[in-house]
C-alpha cells in the first residue's frame, strides 16, 4: 500500500463549530457550499508564497496588478467568512503564525519557533520582535490571544474558523513575546489550521475599535494594506512599504513589489477573459477549461495553473436513506460511468480524474485506491438484478414493484461552475443505460439549501481544499453533521470509519496518521459512499508581464512576490 506522507508537525483541523442557531447553520452552509465547490475552494489554506510562475528576471518594484475574480469576498474579517475569495484577498492584509510549504513542511512567520508538549495539548509560540499592524499597535502575545479568542467567541458568527480550532480551551499570554495554546485533545493538524489566512492574526485595536464594522475594515499586519471595497465592483489594497517579516522561504525579503493589489468583481467567465485579452486587466481567476489552450497558444500571455489537495469533487451519495441506502445500488451507479472519457471530453485535459476521496497531492493520499471503481456495464446490471430491479418501464428505466428507479440530484446556478452542469449531463446519459434515472435539479439558493441541509437528497456535489487528509473527518465523521459545523449531510456513521479518522486526526505519528487515512480511504471507495470524479485545479490567465504569482499548500494565488515586468 502505498501512502504519500510528508513530514508534517503535529496540529489541528476539523468542522465541528459551536452550536448555532439553525438560520446560521443554513448561513453558513449556504457559504461553505459557494466556496468548496469552486476549482481552488475554501476552507482551505493560504499560507504564504508558492513556487513562482514566470520570475526569470530581475524584480521590478511598483504598478497596480488586477486580478478579475469571479466572485466577491462577502466579509473580509477572516473570522467570520469562510470564503476561498476571501481567503485569497485576506492573505495580503494578515499574516499567519506559521506558513505551511507546497512539501508539507511548517516554517516561521509571525512565530519564530513553537514548541508542544509531550501529551500533544499545549503549543507554545516565541513571536517576531519588531512586527506592527497597519494601524501602528505593536504585536504580542495579548494581540495572538486576542485574535484567537474573537474566531471563537459566539458573538462573532463564524461561519469556518472556529472550526478550524476544534478542542481549543485556551490561549494564554506567558510573557509578551511568549502565548500558549490549549487543548481539550490532541489534534494533528492545528499547525495546518493556524496557517490559514481564516486564523490571520487581526490587529487587537481594531478588534475593539471597529468592532462593529470588522467585515469591511480589515486591519493585519501583511504585506498589503487594506484601501477600500466597491461593493460588487473592487476591493483595492495598497504596499505596506514597511513590511519586514515576510515567512522564511518567500521568495524574497522586505515589501512587497506591487505598489498596489486590486481584486475586480467579474462573474462572467466570457467577460473576466475578455478583460484580460484586451489589456483591462493583468490576470483572469477561473479560467475555463475551452480557454485554457487559446491563452497557451496566444502570444503575450501565459496559464498558471496549479492541482489542488483535499477533498476532490465528487458525488456523496445518500447511503441511510432512499435507494442509495442499498450499497448494490450505489455501486452499479458508479460501475455506470464511463468517467476516463468523461472526464477528458469535459476538461480537454486541464483536470485529472479522481480516483478517491483526496486528490493526489493532498499529505496521505492512498493510491492503493487507483483503479478499484473501474467502468464495468455488466457489473452494474448485475447488482440492479440482485437489489431487486428487474423490471422496466415505458422508458427503458428499471423499476421495482412499480416505482422507478430514480435517483435526486440538486443543485443551483451559482454552483454551475468548472463545467459541472455538462459533467452531470453525461452522467445522466451513462445512468440511463443500465436503467438509472437521474434527476439533476437546478434549485434557488434558498431551496437548494433546504435540500442539503433536509437530508433527503440523494447525490450532492461538493469539492473542498484543504492540504490535510483530515478533511475526510468534515464529510465522512459522525460528529461533523450540519448542526455541529460539518459536511456530512446525509449524517452517515460507521464506528470503524471514525475510529480510523479519530486516529489520523489526534496522532502525532505520521505512520500511524498515514495507516488511519490509508483505511479511511480504502473504506470510503469500497463502500461507494462517495464516487470521485476530477481533481480541481486553479487556473489564472494572465499576461506575460506577470511575474512571482506563486501558490500556497492550498493551491491559492500568492501576490507578496508578483511583479510586473516592464514591456
Amino acid at each position: 500500500m502505498h501512502i504519500t506522507a510528508p513530514q508534517l508537525n503535529p496540529g489541528d483541523r476539523s468542522r465541528p463549530a459551536p452550536p448555532r442557531s439553525r438560520a446560521l447553520r443554513s448561513a453558513a452552509l449556504a457559504a461553505v457550499i459557494l466556496v468548496a465547490t469552486a476549482a481552488c475552494s475554501s476552507s482551505g489554506s493560504a499560507a504564504g508564497p508558492g513556487a513562482a510562475a514566470g520570475a526569470s528576471a530581475v524584480p521590478v518594484d511598483g504598478g497596480t496588478l488586477r486580478f478579475a475574480s469571479d466572485t466577491e469576498p462577502d466579509c473580509l474579517d477572516p473570522a467570520v467568512s469562510p470564503a476561498d475569495v476571501t481567503g485569497v484577498v485576506d492573505r495580503n492584509i494578515f499574516d499567519s503564525l506559521v506558513r505551511l510549504d507546497a512539501d508539507g513542511k511548517f516554517r516561521p512567520w509571525l512565530a519564530s519557533s513553537w514548541e508542544l508538549s509531550p501529551d500533544g495539548l499545549d503549543y507554545t509560540f516565541h513571536l517576531k520582535a519588531g512586527v506592527t499592524f497597519h494601524d501602528g499597535t505593536v504585536l504580542d502575545a495579548a494581540a495572538v490571544k486576542a485574535s484567537l479568542d474573537h474566531a471563537v467567541a459566539p458573538a462573532t458568527k463564524s461561519l469556518y474558523a472556529a472550526s478550524l480550532l476544534e478542542g481549543f480551551t485556551a490561549a494564554t499570554v506567558v510573557d509578551p513575546a511568549t502565548v500558549k495554546v490549549t487543548l481539550s485533545k490532541p489534534r494533528a493538524a492545528l499547525l495546518q489550521a493556524l496557517s490559514t489566512p481564516y486564523l490571520g492574526i487581526q490587529s487587537p485595536k481594531s478588534l475593539v475599535d471597529n468592532a462593529a464594522d470588522l467585515c469591511r475594515k480589515p486591519v493585519g499586519s501583511g504585506p498589503f494594506s487594506f484601501v477600500s471595497w466597491e461593493k460588487s465592483t473592487k476591493v483595492t489594497l495598497k504596499r505596506n512599504p514597511g513590511y519586514a517579516w515576510g515567512p522564511e522561504g518567500a521568495g524574497h525579503t522586505g515589501a512587497a513589489h506591487l505598489e498596489q493589489l486590486v481584486f475586480q468583481i467579474v462573474p462572467e467567465d466570457s467577460v473576466r477573459q475578455g478583460q484580460l485579452t484586451s489589456g483591462q486587466i493583468e490576470v483572469a481567476g477561473n479560467v475555463t477549461p475551452a480557454k485554457i489552450a487559446d491563452l497557451k497558444a496566444t502570444k503575450g500571455y501565459q496559464v498558471i495553473q496549479h492541482e489542488a489537495p483535499g477533498q476532490v469533487y465528487g458525488l456523496f451519495l445518500n447511503s441511510v436513506t432512499g435507494v442509495l441506502s442499498d450499497e448494490k445500488v450505489r455501486t452499479a451507479l458508479q460501475r455506470s460511468l464511463q468517467l476516463d472519457p468523461l472526464i477528458k471530453s469535459v476538461y480537454h485535459d486541464t483536470r485529472k480524474r479522481a480516483q478517491g476521496p483526496l486528490g493526489p497531492t493532498t499529505v496521505f493520499y492512498n493510491k492503493a485506491v487507483e483503479g478499484a471503481s473501474p467502468y464495468d456495464p455488466a457489473a452494474s446490471a448485475k447488482l440492479l438484478d440482485e437489489a431487486g430491479w428487474t423490471a422496466r418501464d415505458a422508458d427503458g428505466y428499471r423499476t421495482k414493484d412499480g416505482k422507478r428507479l430514480t435517483i435526486v440530484w440538486p443543485t443551483s446556478a451559482y454552483l454551475a461552475r468548472d463545467n459541472r452542469d455538462l459533467l452531470a449531463q453525461s452522467i445522466q446519459a451513462d445512468a440511463k443505460k443500465v436503467g438509472i434515472e437521474i434527476q439533476y435539479l437546478n434549485q434557488d439558493p434558498g431551496t437548494f439549501t433546504k435540500s442539503a441541509l433536509s437530508g433527503t437528497a440523494d447525490i450532492l456535489g461538493f469539492s473542498f481544499v484543504r492540504p490535510e487528509a483530515d478533511i475526510l473527518r468534515h464529510y465522512f465523521g459522525s460528529a461533523s453533521t450540519p448542526q455541529n459545523g460539518g459536511s456530512n449531510l446525509f449524517k452517515f456513521s460507521d464506528p470503524q470509519l471514525d475510529a480510523w479518522l479519530d486516529k489520523g486526526a489526534s496522532s502525532s505519528d505520521p505512520a500511524v496518521r498515514g495507516d488511519a487515512y490509508a483505511q479511511a480511504q480504502k473504506y470510503i471507495v469500497d463502500h461507494t459512499l462517495e464516487i470521485p470524479l476530477y481533481v480541481p485545479s486553479s487556473a489564472l490567465g494572465a499576461t506575460s508581464a506577470v511575474q512571482g504569482i506563486g501558490y500556497d499548500a492550498a493551491a491559492f494565488p500568492q501576490f507578496y512576490d508578483a511583479w510586473l515586468a516592464k514591456k
